[in-house]
């Protein structure tokens, strides 16, 4: 009895009774203009609300058509699906956002909108129109004047038993609209899910979302390892320089000392503005545009920062670079010079950059360490990286050993 008692008049029960009165009410301005055109028609004399019925089921008839029209208006599928995940106890994701896509989503919503409106006018006019003439039914055994009207001159209740049978019947009328409110808003509840769910157009939408996203994480995570990784790397190194020729004690290299401690400031001065960059777009949600950052005009800085056995070599103008492919270089000769001194630390390394042709060649030599660096697919992001970077410009980049040197070297058209 109890689990009856909930499904007939439980808190989901009532939530979905209202949403099929909510239909009705949806259904009110069709139903209106559908008793205008049917009255005119039949030549009804009983005006907009005193029609028959064949008024009454005939604009319930014209409604109906004029309800799918509407459906197809984009905001029809955002509407039903923010009512339906409020009031019919459905789990939200099971549900599409956004305007219908394509035929077939727009053809599902024009059935639920329509099914909605029109299963919900029927339930919303017995929910108006049943109870009062339950109740006076089942007043009827007590009420002398009610046996005496209408109602009880109708039903010939001239014996007793006759009369007191008026109670239950009352009654039963109420449980019936119960029980037919609660199946029918059961039924919809079954039905919401395939009439808006999403669509083979939906789900291509929501993929391309999920990959643009995910697109964005990596740039995040690119732009960071770039920057951060490098500047770790390269204040470890010249740390560990100036460290070794203090343990010496002689005065005539406190030249190289003061040199490695002005590039280990340099170097946190201009990751720190970096980081702050990165973080400031993570933090507003806006999405990280591929190659945004430091160009080429800091690249002098950076090797400056990477220690006095780095040397740059230019050949040619980099002030007519494209201002994409500046900062896309300057990532990737950042990433050469982190991966030098991670796996070659102290060694000289040698950065040429040739923008005399059509393409820029980005040339990184170093002298092999006792482990020449490889790239890691388990998690080393350095040289995947700027293999990336090189791609999405439409370029090359090859990494290894040659000739007793470790050579990176990168091609990018202009």
């Amino acid at each position: 009895m109890r689990r009856c008692a909930v499904a007939l008049f439980g808190q989901r029960a009532r939530l979905r009774w209202l949403h099929l009165v909510l239909g009705g009410a949806l259904f009110m301005p069709y139903w209106l203009v559908g008793t205008i055109v049917t009255a005119f028609l039949l030549d009804s004399p009983g005006g907009l609300f005193g029609g028959s019925l064949a008024v009454q089921f005939g604009a319930y008839a014209v409604g109906l058509p004029l309800a799918a029209v509407t459906a197809l208006f984009p905001l029809a599928r955002p509407m039903s699906v923010a009512v339906v995940r409020a009031l019919c106890g459905v789990p939200a994701d099971r549900f599409a956002d956004g305007p219908a896509r394509g035929r077939e989503a727009k053809a599902r919503t024009v059935g639920w909108f329509t099914l909605h409106v029109g299963v919900g006018a029927l339930v919303s006019g017995a929910s108006l129109a049943l109870p009062p003439f339950a109740a006076s039914l089942a007043a009827l055994p007590f009420s002398p004047a009610l046996r005496e009207s209408e109602l009880g001159r109708f039903w010939g209740l001239d014996r007793p038993w006759l009369l007191w049978a008026a109670l239950p019947a009352g009654l039963l009328m109420l449980l019936a609209l119960a029980a037919t409110a609660a199946a029918t808003g059961a039924l919809l509840a079954r039905l919401a899910p395939w009439l808006l769910g999403p669509s083979p157009a939906d789900r291509l939408a929501a993929a391309e979302r999920r990959a643009a996203e995910a697109e964005s994480r990596n740039r995040l995570a690119r732009e960071l390892h770039d920057s951060v990784g490098h500047a770790l790397s390269a204040v470890t190194l010249q740390a560990g320089a100036a460290r070794r020729v203090l343990d010496t004690g002689d005065a005539a290299d406190l030249e190289f000392v003061r040199e490695a401690l002005t590039a280990i400031e340099e170097t946190t001065r201009r990751t720190v503005g970096e980081l702050d960059w990165v973080l400031g777009l993570l933090r507003r949600g806006e999405e990280v545009e591929e190659g945004v950052g430091p160009g080429l005009d800091a690249l002098e800085a950076l090797v400056r920062g990477a220690g006095p056995r780095v040397a740059l070599t230019v050949d040619g103008a980099l002030g007519p670079v494209p201002e994409a492919l500046s900062r896309e270089a300057y990532r990737i000769v950042q990433e050469g010079l982190t991966n030098a001194a991670r796996h070659a630390g102290g060694t000289p390394v040698t950065v040429r950059l040739d923008a005399r042709t059509e393409e820029l060649e980005i040339t990184m030599e170093n002298p092999l360490p006792e482990r020449p660096p490889v790239a890691r697919p388990d998690g080393g992001r350095g040289l995947l990286g700027v293999g990336e970077r090189a791609r999405l410009l439409g370029g090359t980049a090859e990494a290894g050993p040659v000739d007793g040197v470790w050579r990176l070297a990168v091609r990018i058209p202009r």
